[in-house]
């Protein structure tokens, strides 16, 4: 039997996808995120392949491609999701500065931890390893918070989104300022001021994602026919593609694609009215959130169960992994606690647990370039993050719900109580008023 074939590749595919289905169908019911179904599932084909004695194969350029296409269509999905309207101001700004601030304190704290406990490690280059570790997922987020209430569940999305997008820019802003001040790159004569770069780049992406937006929107509002979503959205991966080869931040003509297009009537007004036509922007809105979701849903089931197969687990059981990744979480709820307490109060539960890694912590910590790598840091610290953060939010989510179904156990019998009260209480005017 052919172990690579086409027919046999065919058939685990189709057996992958048939699994993904069936663990969100699982963690929908127990909130135990598909992630950790999926990624285990990767374990278990790695060791399987090992069983077959098959020669280790290098996923790395698989699962980097399948990780940018998921990106892209992850922060797709939750742009779709985002409505900008008036008394949404108040939660997607409160949203808005928790991410930055708890992206930004989180990986001062994790820069830290790395910096004094990882030999051989500048401050820099800490701040790099500590940027992946301080992103929010959304990849894992937004399908795992379903059951919540809608004010939370619309928090989790805006919150997962910013912190997805300033994370990106951060990692690579903190990449600009190392091969500014590394002598040996000549960077002081070849690279532009980290400052100038990134302003430049975060205000020639926003100029470009509204004209991109606009044009494609206006073209594809007359196209009717043929596979126009798969080609709108090949243009859109283009464009990211294109606006990072350029070192601008093409998320974010992703994000504001998404918005505009679920947002129409707000960003078409006066003189542009004319060119929005609303039943063809409804339909595509509509079918842009099916394809969305699908290809999300298929692209995020891959790369886990890759990211899975090809994950060092040994690394897990080492002391100095064991070490630093709990002082690494601790950091992380600690300053999670502060900022949801400073900004919403008392109501932060299951807020608090929900702060799982994924997607883009591994697509990041795999593009910090070579010449800044760090042999004496243990990627198992990285595989830690993500499962403790995941089992976490799981375990939050399933306290959370046990807590909402108690009012549900106990309405009826107080009602019933209640009118068992009201009725010995009428009982004797009944009687009374049939005597006289």
């Amino acid at each position: 039997m052919e172990v690579f074939g086409s027919y046999p590749l065919i058939i685990t595919g189709c057996l992958i996808i048939l699994l993904s289905f069936i663990f969100t169908k699982i963690a929908n019911r127990t909130n135990v995120p598909a992630v950790l179904m999926l990624i285990g599932l990767g374990v278990i084909i790695q060791y399987g392949l090992k069983l077959m004695k098959i020669p280790e194969i290098d996923f790395f350029p698989i699962l980097e491609v399948i990780g940018i296409i998921g990106l892209i269509m992850i922060v797709l999905e939750a742009a779709l999701e985002l409505e900008l309207k008036r008394d949404k101001i108040k939660i997607i700004l409160k949203s808005l500065l928790i991410a930055s601030l708890g992206l930004v304190f989180s990986l001062m704290a994790a820069a830290a931890i790395i910096f004094y406990l990882i030999p051989n490690m500048d401050w820099f280059t800490a701040i790099l390893y500590a940027t992946p570790l301080s992103i929010l997922s959304s990849a894992i987020i937004i399908p795992s918070v379903g059951n919540l209430t809608e004010e939370k569940k619309e928090f989790h999305i805006y919150e997962s989104t910013f912190s997805d997008i300033i994370g990106i820019m951060l990692f690579y802003f903190v990449l600009n300022v190392i091969e500014f001040q590394n002598p040996n790159s000549l960077a002081e004569s070849t690279v532009m001021h980290p400052m100038l770069s990134f302003g430049m780049s975060i205000g020639i992406s926003v100029l470009v994602a509204f004209a991109a937006s606009y044009l494609l929107l206006y073209v594809f509002q007359f196209i009717n026919e043929g596979a126009r979503l798969f080609l709108l959205i090949s243009l859109l991966v283009l464009l990211y593609a294109v606006g990072k080869l350029l070192h601008l931040s093409p998320l974010i003509i992703i994000l504001v694609f998404g918005i505009i297009v679920q947002n129409n009537e707000l960003f078409y007004k006066g003189f542009l009215r004319k060119y929005f036509h609303k039943e063809k922007f409804e339909i595509l809105k509509r079918e842009l959130h099916v394809i969305t979701m699908e290809s999300a849903f298929v692209v995020r089931t891959f790369f886990f169960v890759i990211f899975g197969v090809s994950i060092l687990v040994s690394s897990l059981f080492s002391l100095k992994v064991l070490g630093v990744s709990l002082l690494l979480l601790v950091s992380i709820y600690a300053i999670r606690w502060l900022f949801l307490r400073a900004f919403m109060g008392f109501d932060i539960f299951p807020q608090l647990w929900i702060a799982p890694r994924g997607l883009i912590t591994v697509l990041l910590y795999y593009a910090i370039p070579q010449e800044y790598t760090n042999a004496s840091f243990d990627s198992g610290i990285l595989l830690f993050i993500i499962i403790a953060t995941s089992l976490v939010m799981t375990w939050g989510l399933i306290r959370s719900n046990k807590s909402d179904e108690i009012p549900l156990i106990i309405n009826p019998i107080i009602e019933e109580e209640t009118i068992e009260d009201q009725m010995l209480n009428i009982a004797p005017e009944e009687e009374a008023s049939d005597n006289d």
